[in-house]
């Protein structure tokens, strides 16, 4: 009789524990004192009281809040959407795992504004997503799409294998910033950037996305410490963009271009990447003025490490090392792949400065004219080590100082 007394009370005590963690529809507070509450604040939201993701979310006050997402794997069918504005949704790492298993392609997880208007006047703002892994499918959509949130915050997330794009910004035009994030093995781009400024993208890592990532129509984006790996496509594609800055990044062995300008880009800084064995070539200035290609490694670059087309000019090149895999005392690295190190192009454009670079090794050319001449191009203080070079053709052109090596 005394044991079935002491199971009734565990019993109990048991039901009680509970409700201590799920009270009032999942508003939790574990080991809430008793007492006045701080004025103004919200119970934080624990997903895990609740039927879904969704009725989570839905269960945020307008004035938005805190979704806590524990571990667990998770799969949706339809999009998860944020409608609300000051909202984080936050979960437990790569333990949280939110998995789309549609195949209609739809997102994952959508953030917009609860109108679905496409205008200035449906905008949401202050939204942070952080700590948690999303997967999709090759039939699903993007990942992560948000359109028009103002200062959306993307840190610590996991993105990988959606049909679409990994994440998706549209018209997200304040401040948007992506940290310490990781996007592979989606269909399209890692991240897609359209129609914002002011933009941080910092310490992500890319691999085997379509293109790494695609910034149009936009302004002010910050892109660097990013590593990117091994794409289908292109590293890093930018149209019709100004005032912006690509620094410090490591770009190796995409199958397209590591870093494209196109479209009306100007007042653009290249610097100080490293640029590896790319397939299609290293930096492609299509249609870009105003630009500087500065203190970057191209190493081992497919063909055409830096490209300057007839829709560019007034480009300045300095202190940028063009090389092979050479590592003293008469040995390379990589043999095999040696003949692959290419140099400079220069075609149809003008009023370029080429100045304080190093070319060794490379083929065909250090420097390389195709069929449209280039002028007013200034050649001075570099040096050339075991290589050709057509820089004596240029027309209208100072060349000056250069030292060369015998090849």
């Amino acid at each position: 009789m005394k044991r079935t007394c002491q199971v009734g009370v565990m019993i109990i005590v048991a039901v009680a524990t509970v409700s201590v963690f799920c009270v009032a529809g999942g508003q939790v507070r574990e080991n809430e004192p008793a007492g006045p509450r701080l004025p103004g604040a919200r119970r934080i939201i624990d997903a895990s009281c609740y039927a879904s993701i969704q009725a989570a979310i839905d269960a945020l006050p307008d004035d938005g809040g805190v979704v806590r997402l524990p571990p667990g794997t998770f799969e949706i069918t339809k999009a998860l959407k944020v409608t609300k504005a000051d909202v984080l949704i936050e979960g437990a790492g790569t333990a949280t795992h939110i998995k789309n298993v549609n195949t209609e392609g739809e997102s994952a997880l959508v953030l917009q504004h609860p109108s679905g208007r496409d205008s200035r006047k449906a905008e949401l703002w202050r939204i942070r997503l952080a700590n948690f892994r999303i997967t999709g499918n090759e039939k699903s959509g993007h990942g992560i799409e948000a359109r028009r949130i103002n200062e959306i915050f993307i840190d610590g997330v996991t993105v990988s294998y959606h049909g679409g794009d990994g994440v998706r910004l549209y018209y997200c035009y304040e401040d948007p910033r992506i940290c310490d994030s990781l996007m592979t093995y989606n269909k399209k781009a890692g991240l897609n950037v359209i129609g914002c400024h002011d933009v941080v993208v910092a310490a992500n890592q890319f691999e085997e996305n379509d293109d790494a990532v695609r910034f149009i129509d936009g302004f002010n984006l910050c892109m660097t410490g990013n590593n990117l790996d091994d794409h289908l496509g292109d590293g890093v594609v930018i149209e019709n963009t100004y005032g912006s800055v690509v620094s410090g990044n490591m770009i190796e062995e995409c199958k397209g271009t590591a870093i494209v300008l196109d479209r009306d880009c100007y007042g653009i800084a290249l610097s100080a990447n490293v640029i590896a064995h790319n397939s299609s070539g290293g930096i492609d200035l299509r249609d870009a003025h105003g630009c500087a290609v500065s203190a970057n490694t191209f190493t081992i670059s497919g063909r055409d490490a830096l490209s300057i087309g007839p829709n560019s000019g007034r480009i300045t090149v300095t202190g940028n090392n063009f090389s092979n895999s050479y590592i003293g005392d008469g040995k390379v690295k990589r043999a095999g792949s040696d003949l692959t190190a290419a140099g400079m192009v220069l075609n149809g454009t003008s009023d370029i400065t080429v100045v304080g670079n190093l070319f060794s090794s490379v083929r065909p050319k250090a420097i390389t004219i195709k069929s449209k001449p280039s002028t007013r191009v200034l050649f001075a203080d570099n040096v050339l080590a075991d290589v050709a070079s057509d820089h004596e053709k240029f027309d209208a052109s100072l060349v000056k100082d250069n030292l060369e090596a015998a090849r």
